[in-house]
């Protein structure tokens, strides 16, 4: 009797042990929010797979931007800057993949629902600039944790379109002076996702101090909020990343 009871004892002593073993190996697995796919904006997502589906009957849509609003921005009708986005990219059937508020979480999750398939064949050119909301919108990530969603998303266009390029922009800055906290968290993500460059398929480019003023400010005739460009501010981006976006796709 004593030795079962002995037995049994160390059996649910085992099994403990096994499963606090197991919770740790969850827990070590475990991706940061921003690496973890999650919907948003649902209706959005289903108008970019018609929008693509009417892109690619046009022919080879060549490039591709991702983001959030600021990238979101370049598609408003009738705005300075899109016409900019046409006149510039337009030849190329560009593919704008870019959703007010996004994070990357959100980016994640769209790309595995389909928004990139049917796109190897065609695209050279992916220009990718996500990150900002994860910092600004709650509930908030940590630079670092920003940073990996930034690569996770990188992972997986990479995945998506092996063949494409991909041109990395660091987040933009933001917020109206120098020393906001803002500007030291956007540091090191972009510090960290300059990594990822590897000077073959992905290029990493960080256009951020032409929005800014001598003093390190930014201003409201750049970013009235300090935060969204104004169409001055779209022309600076276009100008800054023209010559890579040709060079990139070839032409």
């Amino acid at each position: 009797m004593k030795t079962m009871l002995l037995v049994t004892a160390a059996l649910m002593i085992a099994t403990g042990i096994a499963a606090v073993a197991a919770r740790a190996a969850d827990d070590s697995d475990k991706k940061p929010v921003p690496c973890t796919p999650a919907q948003k904006d649902p209706q959005r997502h289903e108008q970019f797979l018609k929008d693509k589906q009417a892109a690619l009957k046009k022919g080879p849509v060549k490039l591709v931007f991702i983001g959030d609003s600021i990238t979101d921005a370049w598609r408003n009708n009738g705005s300075e800057q899109n016409k900019l986005f046409n006149d510039r990219w337009g030849a190329y059937n560009p593919l704008n993949l870019g959703i007010s508020g996004d994070k990357t979480e959100h980016v994640l999750w769209r790309l595995e629902h389909g928004e990139l398939d049917d796109l190897a064949e065609s695209a050279k050119l992916v220009v990718i600039m996500i990150g900002t909301n994860n910092l600004g919108n709650p509930p908030r990530a940590t630079p670092e944790d920003t940073a990996s969603g930034v690569e996770c998303v990188v992972t997986s266009v990479r995945n998506k379109l092996p063949e494409a390029k991909i041109l990395l922009l660091g987040v933009f800055p933001r917020g109206m002076k120098a020393d906001d906290p803002f500007r030291a968290q956007i540091k090191t993500i972009n510090d960290t996702i300059s990594q990822l460059a590897d000077d073959k398929k992905v290029r990493y480019l960080d256009i951020g101090n032409k929005f800014l003023a001598d003093d390190g400010t930014l201003t409201k005739e750049v970013m009235p909020d300090a935060l969204h460009p104004s169409a001055k501010g779209y022309q600076i981006w276009a100008d800054a990343i023209d010559p890579a976006v040709k060079e990139m796709i070839g032409s």
